[in-house]
């Protein structure tokens, strides 16, 4: 089941698309990569989503159900959003500032629920400390936690690692991820911070220009990039064949030009985690040797051989449009 689905999705702003014809699934259960430069939708998209914004045109579904019956708020009172800048009062402490909203929207135990979510983000020693005397990270934390406050089935997060140290936002990772895991969490995350999606997102989505260029799992991301070998022989379908039997446990696929590509094992989500998956000994790429011994025992005729390493991040600034990404 999709929590997220939208199609030809739009918002223009006078005569500028600030999202154009935008199709985006996001299921259940997954933490969504959303990817794109500054300016290329990602902030309107997902305001849109958590009804703060109205589309000019297209439609949204959250949990299955439309627009207009989303209007009632039963289904945005399930979605938590830390989008641009956290709605916070200055005056106030953490803890007060998520009381407001915990009792405003009927939380039953409120004291207990912030306090909880204040551990969660690492603000439970903020005691009666205004919030305007807050860094900028601890203003963000603040944010993620007013963005749980009633246990939303579906968390947007616009840039939620923005102002943190590195130890900040290693402790915010972690805490989505179990976030997600334990508790079931959707969530659908857009950062410049490339390597700590890589780390924790299921699936992506690469935005460019109000539109939806691409969206992959992480297998088919880790599919795409990270070590390859790339090798053409003058009978590529036998070849192809006598690697599949020789090599079983390297991912292959032929290319329109005749040429075929080893890689790893798809990168399962688990393998993030520890298990099986992540035994670096079951997931490596095929060597050049193995391949061309493989290939010539079976009197295969190689015209070309060769070791691809691509960037994850160099993908994913090609298809965002150029490098001033």
């Amino acid at each position: 089941m999709n929590i997220i689905e939208t199609r030809a999705l739009s918002r223009s702003y006078g005569k500028r698309r600030a999202v154009d014809n935008l199709d985006m699934h996001v299921a259940a259960g997954e933490i969504y990569g959303f990817v794109g430069k500054n300016g290329a939708g990602k902030s309107t998209a997902m305001k849109m989503i958590a009804g703060l914004v109205n589309p000019s045109s297209g439609s949204i579904e959250l949990f299955g159900t439309q627009p207009r019956a989303q209007r009632s708020g039963q289904e945005f009172s399930r979605v938590g959003a830390l989008i641009e800048d956290p709605g916070i009062l200055p005056t106030f402490s953490a803890l007060e500032n998520l009381m407001c909203k915990a009792i405003a929207i009927g939380v039953v135990r409120p004291d207990a629920h912030c306090r909880e979510l204040l551990e969660l983000v690492g603000l439970d020693d903020t005691g009666a400390t205004r919030v305007k005397k807050f860094s900028l990270g601890m203003k963000q934390r603040l944010g993620l936690a007013l963005a749980l406050v009633g246990g939303p089935d579906l968390l947007l997060l616009d840039e939620p690692f923005n102002g943190l140290d590195p130890e900040s936002t290693r402790k915010m990772r972690n805490a989505l991820v179990r976030l997600n895991r334990e508790r079931g969490v959707t969530m659908v995350i857009s950062s410049h911070v490339l390597d700590q999606l890589d780390r924790m997102a299921t699936s992506f989505g690469v935005i460019r220009s109000g539109h939806m260029v691409r969206e992959l799992s992480v297998d088919e991301l880790h599919q795409e990039c990270g070590s390859s070998i790339r090798v053409r022989t003058s009978d590529p379908a036998r070849a192809l064949a006598i690697l599949e039997e020789e090599l079983p446990g390297a991912a292959l696929r032929a290319e329109p030009d005749g040429s075929i590509i080893a890689s790893a094992p798809a990168r399962h989500a688990a393998a993030r985690f520890g298990g099986a998956a992540a035994d670096p000994a079951s997931n490596a790429t095929p060597s050049p040797e193995d391949i061309a011994r493989t290939l010539t025992d079976h009197g295969q005729l190689i015209l070309e051989l060769a070791h691809v390493e691509r960037d994850i991040e160099e993908y994913f600034v090609e298809l965002m449009g150029g490098a001033d990404a």
